[in-house]
């Protein structure tokens, strides 16, 4: 059993610089909350790489092609923007241009990003690790990316 306070809303993100822990909002975000669970108890994470990551800004990942052009096969997600204030170590959603167009790609914000308050869907905060995610090697695209090993629901570790 883990010592974590909400051992089911707590993603385990094992990445190629280590370990980072991510505790969910789903009183905030319940349906990205729950779907990024679901692909992280498929495995649909494991593997993936970041594939755009700005220095001072964020990390972005969840493209299963590696580019930031793809998602899940499951549908896009209705927005759920709410009042959390995108500063480090928050976790959003990315998305296209339609705000209803969230999937599988997430970004966690290296620094203040306050610009994307109520526009993006905030559904997560990085509670141990941001050392790790400060070490995500930079690009846009990136050459040679870091990625993510393994990100599990800590409940079911």
């Amino acid at each position: 059993m883990s010592n974590y306070a909400d051992p089911e809303n707590t993603l385990i993100m094992e990445t190629s610089k280590g370990q980072v822990v991510i505790e969910c909002m789903p009183d905030v975000s319940p349906k990205h909350v729950e779907r990024l669970k679901e692909l992280s108890r498929e495995g649909f994470y494991d593997g993936i790489v970041f594939h755009r990551v700005i220095d001072g800004f964020m990390a972005q990942c969840g493209c299963p092609d590696g580019r930031g052009t793809g998602g899940s096969s499951k549908p896009d997600l209705e927005a759920e923007f709410n009042e959390t204030n995108h500063t480090r170590g928050v976790c959003s959603m990315a998305r296209a241009q339609n705000p209803n167009s969230a999937n599988s790609q997430f970004f966690i914000c290296f620094d203040d990003a306050s610009f994307l308050n109520r526009q993006y869907t905030a559904w997560g905060k990085v509670t141990e690790g941001m050392d790790v995610v400060d070490k995500i090697k930079r690009g846009e695209p990136v050459h040679d990316p870091d990625h993510i090993i393994s990100m599990k629901v800590a409940a079911d570790l």
